[in-house]
């Protein structure tokens, strides 16, 4: 029997080069008939940053900061997703319920795509990797490498070229 893909969980980094490993997860997704939750990932504030939110900014609090930070982010996903739709799915209205869930999450990267995928029942983590031509090879970027290497989900890494 080949494995059934209903639920895939695509992580973003919100870097400017995603819109093709994005493309990627929706056409697995419109192969299978499955759904795809969008992911982002906000490392945590480090303690020095904390500290001087807390000295600077007294009447705000690290955690406003962090919500904030995180509406943006939600926002500016949203934003992409919008304009993702305009621009490539004119033919396709119905492709726009592909993508049912918009998520972002405060954590360390990989950790937290691997948690979110078991809470979510995710059959496939699509994932995309920086890549740099000038050192020779191809490497794995950190979180992706670490992601294929920490899951027992199936992982679907998609080279990003800059």
């Amino acid at each position: 029997m080949y494995p059934e893909i209903k639920t895939i969980l695509y992580a973003t980094d919100l870097g400017n080069h995603m819109r093709p490993v994005f493309r990627f997860a929706l056409g697995m997704a419109k192969k299978h008939e499955a759904k795809v939750i969008m992911l982002h990932v906000a490392e945590p504030l480090d303690s020095r940053v904390q500290v001087a939110i807390n000295i600077y900014m007294p009447e705000v609090s690290v955690k406003e900061v962090l919500r904030d930070g995180m509406k943006k982010a939600r926002a500016e996903m949203q934003r992409r997703l919008d304009k993702f739709y305009r621009d490539e799915l004119k033919d396709s209205p119905a492709d726009r319920d592909l993508v049912t869930e918009v998520k972002v999450v405060s954590g360390r990267p990989a950790e937290t795509i691997i948690q979110h995928a078991k809470e979510l029942e995710a059959d496939l983590f699509v994932v995309g990797t920086h890549t740099d031509p000038s050192h020779g090879a191809h490497l794995l970027g950190s979180i992706a490498r670490k992601v294929t290497q920490l899951s027992k989900t199936p992982v679907l890494v998609v080279p990003v070229y800059e």
